[in-house]
């Protein structure tokens, strides 16, 4: 099983993150190869969850598998509750933090 992080802090670089996403999930499906894969989202780009749009990519993607971390640092920052995030996303104290945690289990890092 492979493991990947994908790491969102610019609200422009949703679309490109999640078109990654979508690819990486086909090949897997392709190559009979699975992957764990970790959308986590902080800075300017939190903003990004309160997107009708996006929401509905975000629960989609959640039905697959792929989890989808929130930095709390930025949510207070941007004064996000809980209560806006789509359904399924994980709260995380840190995303920096939370980077580092995930990389130290052996997940592959990709900017987006």
């Amino acid at each position: 099983m492979h493991k990947v992080v994908f790491h969102i802090d610019e609200p422009e670089k949703w679309d490109h993150t999640l078109s990654n996403v979508t690819n990486l999930l086909d090949y897997g499906r392709t190559n009979k190869e699975e992957y764990h894969i970790v959308v986590l989202v902080n800075g300017d780009a939190i903003t990004g969850y309160l997107d009708e749009r996006l929401r509905n990519a975000v629960e989609q993607f959640s039905r697959e598998g792929v989890r989808f971390h929130a930095c709390n640092n930025s949510m207070y920052s941007h004064q996000i509750k809980e209560t806006q995030l789509p359904e399924n996303v994980e709260i995380v104290s840190a995303g920096v933090a939370d980077l580092v945690s995930l990389q130290e289990q052996g997940f592959a890092y990709v900017k987006a």
